[in-house]
């Protein structure tokens, strides 16, 4: 999931299990990348580092790329960059439906989770 500074997502791509997250995450910048020709800047974790990943991005978005590292004490602290998505997976854990994964297709399971952001952002209207 992409999301923009306030949370909200931008991309979402539901992928089967044997997919790892920066194939993942290419994939759906691949398909998303017509609504997100705008984004000049792409804040990552840990999991997406190396030149790689950050080359395709570049070419996919023709975005720069920056990892958001934990802290190295191993000792728990908020880092905002961070804090944008984790509240955002905090949001669909409010959804009973989304808890465990019984749907037999994936684009029910992308229904789903916009339906979701749909009731959040119906609420706060």
């Amino acid at each position: 999931m992409a999301v923009d500074i306030n949370g909200l997502p931008q991309a979402i791509l539901v992928t089967r299990a044997n997919v790892s997250d920066r194939s993942g995450a290419l994939a759906m910048l691949s398909l998303a990348s017509q609504n997100l020709e705008l984004v000049q800047h792409v804040m990552v974790d840990g999991g997406y580092t190396g030149n790689d990943f950050a080359d395709q991005v570049k070419l996919i978005l023709n975005a720069k790329t920056t990892v958001a590292k934990r802290n190295e004490l191993h000792t728990f602290t908020v880092l905002p960059q961070r804090w944008i998505i984790e509240r955002s997976w905090s949001w669909l854990d409010k959804c009973r439906r989304l808890w465990k994964n019984c749907e037999r297709q994936l684009t029910t399971s992308l229904q789903m989770v916009v339906l979701a952001f749909l009731a959040l952002l119906l609420k706060r209207f």
